[in-house]
């Protein structure tokens, strides 16, 4: 990933310019805004780049199958969420909590698709997303405490929070 020079990851951005440089020093500047709609319904705002002149780079063939100028679609909104994300996950408290939901949580949606059949919600719009939600966890906790009763191992604990 890391050695994909046509990755935007791998290029460096100037933020007072607004414009990428590539792996052959040449500047990508943004030449429009498109908006997307995703098949979920989510819109977000795209800004394209456009370098401007790759016939006589020799990095073209590894940089862009266009027979033009090299191209990249970017999401700026995109870009501060998921950098926002890795400094969530990479913190202190974001470590112990990725470590307990790997016990937790994980096993319970592995349940929720494999025996409950779940792959998507069959509603639309946030409360009838949460209300769907809500009634599978009813009957997935339901189930849960059926299988404790019939192995009386009420008010046992399986696994204690773990603290790093």
């Amino acid at each position: 990933f890391k050695n994909i020079i046509s990755k935007r990851e791998n290029m460096a951005y100037d933020e007072e310019k607004d414009e990428y440089t590539c792996h052959n020093n040449k500047k990508l500047k943004p030449v429009g805004k498109t908006n997307r709609k995703s098949k979920s319904g989510y819109e977000s705002e795209i800004t394209v780049y456009e370098c401007e002149d790759c016939n006589q780079c020799q990095h073209k063939s590894k940089c862009t199958k266009a027979k033009g100028n090299k191209r990249m679609n970017v999401s700026k909104n995109f870009i501060k969420k998921r950098l926002k994300s890795l400094e969530n996950i990479t913190s202190s408290e974001g470590i112990l909590l990725r470590t307990n939901r790997s016990i937790q949580v994980e096993g319970a949606f592995g349940v929720l698709k494999e025996d409950h059949g779940f792959r998507r919600f069959l509603t639309r719009g946030k409360e009838n997303v949460k209300t769907e939600f809500t009634l599978l966890c009813f009957g997935y906790n339901i189930n849960k405490f059926h299988n404790k009763i019939q192995q009386d191992r009420r008010g046992s604990l399986l696994h204690e929070k773990k603290v790093s």
